[in-house]
């Protein structure tokens, strides 16, 4: 299976870009296991870019933590760590809570309305099943939800945390062993937090964002160590 898709095409948006978004998507979806070595020659091929666009490109992965450099090997996909990912759940469950709870206290009835719709989607695409699609559906729901929580500084952090567990959460949607609770459990929390949102209950709203984590965490600590002992 290639790694990439054909050859990156001249469009509309920049092209450090568009290659970031191929190589992001190819680590989420697999395509660049875990440990796979990043060879810059071969991605100058791949790619069809620029070594300056390559090397820019696996700087900001490096800093969104999913890929890393080592010594006398070079830059290779980061290992999915179970420590890593219950210290980012951890962080990720506090700055969710808090940015329900600030969207109850401060969107408005428009931010409501957006949130609302943005559920919808993101019902219809776990509904479809398609692990890709749900991903950008819930995506959309989050920037709905972060933004209308109106503070910069909490939006930056969160962008930045999401992009860090971007693996993780791929991995929760497509694994061929995640629990079949899941897409319930995932609806009911989401229903249940816009409820809330709605009802201006900043503390439930807070309450509901972080059990929904916690049982994403909990989820993908149960995948991960199932990955470790088939090894």
């Amino acid at each position: 299976m290639d790694k990439f898709a054909p050859l990156i095409p001249r469009a509309a948006a920049p092209l450090r870009q568009q290659v970031l978004d191929t190589m992001r998507q190819s680590i989420v979806d697999g395509r660049l296991a875990p440990g796979a070595r990043l060879i810059e020659r071969e991605l100058i091929s791949m790619l069809g870019v620029s070594r300056t666009v390559i090397r820019e490109v696996m700087r900001q992965l490096e800093s969104q933590g999913l890929i890393v450099v080592l010594p006398n090997k070079g830059a290779i996909v980061r290992e999915l760590s179970l420590a890593d990912a219950n210290d980012l759940y951890s962080i990720r469950a506090v700055l969710e809570g808090l940015a329900a709870g600030l969207f109850a206290k401060n969107a408005t009835d428009a931010d409501i309305e957006k949130l609302e719709e943005a559920l919808g989607l993101t019902i219809k695409a776990y509904r479809a099943g398609d692990p890709k699609i749900i991903l950008e559906a819930k995506n959309q729901f989050y920037e709905v939800l972060f933004r209308g929580a109106a503070s910069e500084s909490l939006w930056s952090m969160l962008v930045a945390l999401h992009a860090r567990i971007w693996q993780w959460r791929a991995i929760g949607l497509a694994h061929p062993q995640r629990a079949k609770k899941r897409t319930e459990e995932a609806i009911t929390s989401l229903r249940v937090l816009v409820s809330s949102i709605k009802k201006r209950n900043a503390s439930q709203a807070e309450s509901v964002a972080r059990t929904a984590v916690s049982q994403a965490a909990a989820e993908i600590a149960r995948l991960l160590s199932a990955n470790i002992k088939s090894r």
